[in-house]
């Protein structure tokens, strides 16, 4: 499928009835007001503005989905923005990283022509000039000032949410000597921490964010879109509302977290304004619920400590909750969008368990993925009156919904390969596969009779015994006269491609390995990762990294996209066939 047409296919999935929420009244409501009725621009812009500092995780990509999914309903356009202010931890694999997931996820800022066509990937790095005039325009017009405290004593002044903030001894200084010394820390006269830029609001106001916030540091730190242009850099803070209002951004969507936030957000884009910096109508800022997902964590400062101890093999281990993770894992961007689709978009904080996001999985898995048999736990059968060195040809669906899509042939033979729990020398109530003088089907093959078993020294089973029945291969008219209960998968010893297999599961034991204070690594699920030596069955050899398949009765896997080679597969368990996690 071409990228067009998989962006395509992307959104159809993700657009049948879109479920309403309060982010689409509130636009609903902006449209039949007409409120950013602007020439030459829609009526709604978003954006999705990530820091450069880090890969993007699974709360990103309901983010994503939202903000570009908003854009797309209401032919609006989205920006891509890199927030990058803080050269320090910035980087430019990040944002390269950034990039890649956003357009796997199947979303564009390059707008087609039929929509006003367009780049639209910003930086705030682009705007660094005009940040500088709009902090110049502030200090002149006694809006903001330069403080020469220490960050102790700023801390210690600043208060607290019991006891109102104390102005700095440097609040009242001069328009014309705060902007002589931020002309100056501009020029690099002054070391790290040595004076800041705080906007001059209200110390004794009961939201900390207003307590005069500071909007540029100085930083003598390489950027790396940058170089070293720049020893001052805006705050987060700061740099963000102008970002939204030079981009004419129509609606700021964020998380809970930056609620409090809103009133220096609202506070900095009108000062702008005012001052001729930004165009009227400007942005306004809505929040709504992060993803909170079971068996997760979503801290960078605790992905990280997984990578950096060890625990994972890197930021796109399997079990990672980053985009690059459960993309290697080999989920779906069709099943990301359908879950972020299906958990909505509220106000309130909830947890989502993650079987709701592995159930949209198998959803978009089960009509697409071929079938194919693996036998992971190898036990030898050997079928004794099966003509020695003759290999005979069977065939099975390709996908057993979609004829259309035609079969595929493999061999059986004098000795095969199956799964260990399908042979019990004393068979428990109710169990109807192989025991001694059990009959059951070989899929796609013939119905066979356990004899016995061997064993080796320490009594444990090394080989199964059975005969068949030349007249019950499947698809053959004698097949019809065998009844039987059992049914097991196989695959044959002469021809089997052995693989390895990467059985993957949930990393943490805890539904909430973060919450209540808890040590997440003391939570760890040390069967999270199982890699065995698997046999598959012949035609799996030629599939390419990034092939998604369902291994019959076990779940759906992935070759390898870093791993796997074409002859040389290496699977990923993607998930299993149904819910089984602590069962």
């Amino acid at each position: 499928m071409s990228k067009d047409n998989k962006s395509a296919a992307i959104a159809a999935a993700a657009t049948d009835a879109p479920v309403s929420n309060f982010l689409r009244a509130i636009i609903d409501n902006d449209q039949a007001a007409g409120t950013y009725q602007r020439e030459g621009m829609p009526g709604v812009i978003t954006r999705f503005p990530p820091e450069p500092n880090g890969y993007l995780h699974i709360g990103h990509a309901k983010s994503i989905c939202l903000n570009f999914g908003l854009a797309r309903d209401y032919a609006g356009r989205c920006h891509l923005r890199f927030d990058d202010t803080n050269p320090e931890k910035e980087d430019q694999e990040y944002v390269d990283s950034i990039m890649d997931s956003v357009k796997w996820l199947g979303f564009d800022w390059q707008q087609p022509v039929s929509n006003g066509g367009g780049n639209h990937l910003y930086f705030a790095s682009d705007y660094f000039d005009k940040f500088y005039a709009i902090a110049e325009y502030l200090i002149e017009a006694g809006h903001a000032y330069v403080d020469s405290q220490s960050a102790e004593d700023m801390a210690a002044n600043r208060g607290d949410f019991s006891k109102p903030g104390v102005n700095s001894p440097f609040r009242d200084r001069a328009p014309a000597e705060s902007l002589d010394l931020f002309r100056r820390m501009k020029a690099g006269e002054f070391k790290d921490g040595e004076h800041i830029v705080r906007a001059k609001i209200d110390m004794a106001s009961p939201n900390m964010n207003m307590r005069d916030p500071a909007i540029y540091r100085i930083r003598h730190a390489h950027h790396h879109r940058t170089g070293d242009a720049w020893c001052i850099y805006p705050m987060y803070d700061y740099a963000h509302p102008l970002e939204d209002a030079i981009e004419n951004i129509s609606h700021s969507i964020c998380t809970l977290e930056f609620q409090d936030h809103r009133p220096f957000y609202e506070w900095i884009i009108e000062h702008a304004a005012q001052g001729g910096f930004v165009n009227r109508p400007v942005p306004r800022q809505y929040e709504f619920a992060r993803l909170n997902l079971t068996y997760v964590v979503t801290s960078k400062r605790k992905l990280r400590k997984l990578v950096e101890d060890n625990i994972v093999s890197g930021w796109d281990d399997p079990r990672m909750p980053t985009i690059v993770g459960i993309r290697r894992r080999g989920y779906t961007p069709e099943s990301i969008q359908a879950f972020c689709e299906r958990i909505g978009v509220t106000r309130s904080d909830g947890w989502i368990d993650y079987s709701t996001l592995e159930g949209c999985l198998r959803e978009d898995l089960d009509p697409k993925a071929p079938r194919a048999t693996a036998v992971l736990r190898p036990l030898k059968l050997i079928i004794d009156n099966f003509p020695e060195g003759e290999n005979i040809q069977c065939t099975a669906p390709v996908h057993p919904h979609h004829p259309e899509r035609g079969n595929r042939e493999f061999t059986i033979g004098k000795e095969l390969w199956i799964e260990q729990e399908d042979f019990m020398e004393e068979p428990v109530k109710g169990y109807f596969r192989l025991f001694p003088g059990n009959k059951v089907r070989l899929r796609y093959g013939y119905v066979v009779e356990c004899t016995g078993c061997d064993k080796d020294e320490n009594g444990k089973v090394i080989a199964v015994h059975c005969n068949y029945f030349a007249d019950s291969k499947s698809g053959t008219e004698g097949s019809a006269n065998y009844k039987v209960k059992g049914n097991i998968h196989w695959v044959n010893a002469a021809d089997a491609l052995e693989a390895e297999v990467r059985l993957y599961d949930r990393l943490f034991t805890d539904a909430n390995p973060d919450a209540g204070g808890k040590d997440f690594m003391t939570l760890l699920n040390p069967s999270s990762l199982e890699t065995i030596r698997a046999f598959v069955e012949p035609g799996v050899a030629n599939v390419t990294p990034d092939t998604r398949l369902q291994f019959e009765r076990h779940g759906y896997f992935v070759a390898d996209r870093v791993d796997s080679v074409i002859g040389k597969p290496v699977f990923n368990r993607i998930t299993t066939l149904k819910d089984s996690f602590g069962k």
